[in-house]
Formats: C-alpha cells, sequence, structure tokens
C-alpha cells in the first residue's frame, strides 16, 4: 500500500496545516469560539494523520534495513521482524479507515434512532438490545451521549429512542449503521420457547452547524405537543414539554421531550429535521444515497443490513459486505468496529 497519494497526501495535509496554523494567527480568530474551536480540531487531526504517516513510513525503513542484515538461517529475527510488519501493517490500516471519513459531515455529531419493527413484545426487546449496543459501542469510543427521546414498550423494552452523540466523526462510523437489523432467537417470551425473527431499524443523521441553511415553510409543519414519557429529565411526567413535529411534504417525523422547555425541545427537534431535509437534499443533487444517507428503502422492514442470529448457532453477518463472526455477545456489547470498518472500505470501493 502506498504511503504517498490518494488519502495518504501527506505533502496535502502540511499545506492544510499551514493554511490552518495562519488562520490561527488572525487577530480576531478567537471572535467566534464555535469556528475557533473547529480550526483547532482540525488541525489536530491533521498534524495526527501526518505524525502517523511519518512514523510508519519510518519504521518500514527501519525494518527494510533490518531485513537486509539477517542472516538466511536466523529464524527468530525473522519471526520477530514478522511480527512487527503485522504490527505497522495494522496500524497503516486503522490510518486508512480514519481517511476514509471524507464525506461533508463525517467529523460531526449525529442523532442515531432505534426504532422497534412489527412484532410487538419482541420487536421492542430487540430494540432495547441494539439500544444498549450503541450506547456500549459509544463508551468505547469516548463519545459523549445525550438522550433526546424515549418511547417505552407496552411490556418490555422500547418502542423508539433518539440519541445525540458527540464525539469526532460520529456521524462517519456510524453512518454505515442505518438501516434494518435482524435478530433470529428462541423467545424469553414465547412459552413454547419457538424460535421468533424480529426487526429493528436504525437511523443516522448528522448534527449541522448553525450555518447550514435549510429553508422550511412553516405551514410544511404539523407540532403537537405532549406529556414527557419514560427514562431521562427531571420534568418528566410534569408537563406539556415533549414536542413532535411532522414534516408535511417528506412524512418525516422527529421528536425531542428530555431538554427542559417545549421550547428547548421545539428548537432540538428543529435542528434534526433540518439534518434528515439536508441529507434529502444532498441525495437529490448528487443522486448517491449509498455515501449520503444509504438506500432509503431500509428504513421498511423488507431488507435488512445485518442478521444476528442466536439459534440454532450463534452468527452475526452483514449483508452488505458479507463479514462475519460468531461472537455474538461481543458484537451486542458494543464490538461492532470490524462491520463498520469493512463498510467504510466496501463503500470506496
Amino acid at each position: 500500500m502506498p504511503i504517498y497519494g490518494g488519502h495518504f497526501d501527506i505533502d496535502g495535509r502540511y499545506q492544510e496545516q499551514d493554511e490552518l496554523n495562519k488562520k490561527m494567527q488572525d487577530p480576531s480568530f478567537w471572535d467566534n469560539r464555535e469556528e475557533a474551536d473547529k480550526t483547532i480540531t482540525a488541525l489536530s487531526e491533521s498534524k495526527k494523520i501526518t505524525e502517523g504517516i511519518t512514523k510508519v513510513k519510518r519504521e518500514l525503513t527501519d525494518n527494510l534495513d533490518l531485513l537486509a542484515l539477517i542472516e538466511e538461517d536466523d529464524l527468530d529475527s525473522k519471526n520477530t521482524l514478522e511480527q512487527e510488519y503485522l504490527r505497522i501493517k495494522e496500524e497503516l490500516s486503522s490510518l486508512e479507515i480514519f481517511l476514509l471519513l471524507d464525506g461533508p459531515y463525517d467529523k460531526n455529531n449525529c442523532i442515531l434512532e432505534v426504532h422497534s419493527g412489527a412484532g410487538g413484545t419482541e420487536a421492542c426487546d430487540w430494540a432495547m438490545m441494539l439500544y444498549r449496543m450503541y450506547n456500549r459501542y459509544c463508551e468505547k469510543k469516548g463519545y459523549k451521549v445525550e438522550l433526546l427521546d424515549y418511547q417505552e414498550g407496552e411490556e418490555v423494552g422500547i418502542k423508539s429512542a433518539s440519541l445525540l452523540i458527540k464525539g469526532s466523526y460520529a456521524y462517519g462510523y456510524l453512518k454505515c449503521e442505518r438501516g434494518v437489523h435482524r435478530l433470529v432467537r428462541l423467545s424469553p417470551f414465547d412459552a413454547n420457547n419457538k424460535r421468533h425473527t424480529s426487526f429493528a431499524s436504525i437511523e443516522v443523521t448528522p448534527e449541522l452547524d448553525n450555518n447550514v441553511e435549510i429553508e422550511i415553510d412553516p405551514k410544511d409543519l404539523k407540532i403537537d405537543v405532549y406529556r414527557s414519557g419514560g427514562a431521562g429529565g427531571q420534568h418528566v411526567n410534569t408537563t406539556d414539554s415533549a414536542v413532535r413535529i411532522t414534516h408535511l411534504p417528506t412524512k418525516l417525523v422527529v421528536t425531542c421531550q428530555n431538554e427542559r422547555s417545549q421550547l428547548q425541545n421545539r428548537e432540538k427537534a428543529l435542528s434534526i429535521l433540518k439534518g434528515k431535509l439536508k441529507l434529502l437534499e444532498l441525495a437529490k443533487q448528487e443522486q448517491e444515497r449509498k455515501d449520503i444517507q444509504g438506500d432509503l428503502s431500509a428504513i421498511n422492514f423488507g431488507s435488512q443490513i445485518r442478521s444476528y442470529v442466536l439459534h440454532p448457532y450463534s452468527l452475526v453477518k452483514d449483508a452488505r459486505t458479507k463479514v462475519e463472526t460468531s461472537n455474538v455477545t461481543k458484537v451486542l456489547d458494543g464490538d461492532i468496529d470490524i462491520f463498520i470498518e469493512s463498510y467504510l472500505k466496501e463503500v470506496q470501493k
């Protein structure tokens, strides 16, 4: 794999750093704290890439020099060198994944929504399992999670939940999870212990900056307020502060109930709606739904992106990349990098 060119354009990265440093020297740099923070983050990320590439290049050069000095029959040294090569290869692979996150909103925070499918109790329980899986994934990544909306199931689990996930490249990674997830298991809710298939869908939307303009005609909105319910918030079940907004032309629905007031919930819901509308606009303009929002038909429960089988065998398999693992427990505990990274590579082909 070449070190220079394409995603590994180190000269371009150094030029980018020079431009960012010049921007930081401007006397008015701190006038806009939000933009200043973005610039500092961008510079830090660019330096991380160039330092990583330089380190890998140096290690490869050193190992090539050592290889030339090793005798043919020195198997121990050759084995050590082989292990070192594999480690360097893994470092390079990690850099490659990071550099694949070059979409217009990949660096942004995101809103991740879990929706149970048809199937009542089974589907609500499966939605809760996915809700837990993504929370554990965010813990491992060091992301901050805020609960925006939470609708409990009638008996167990959840009908839906909405999470604001804050962290570098949160959208870039989690956009890979958008679609229908299928579970096959022996039902803990079936007295006859029969095998059941359940579905839940995941939707992921980038959190947009305030400077991204999306025009929404107030006449196109149907706004409902209701009493908050479910988990989170000291005002839950005390006031009609929860907000549901329906965008009539597209039938998009967003809800928010975890802020302190109806006004704050309304503002947050509108922000989420703008993100969804921006994705639709980009998809229409560029005709690249897979790169921007994923296959829109995925919200319908007809084509799953991934299957989680607990019986009669253990297997998690991604339908898009064919990547699979038998360690279902580990996956449901938030270890989903294998699927995210393989999907990112697949999209770049």
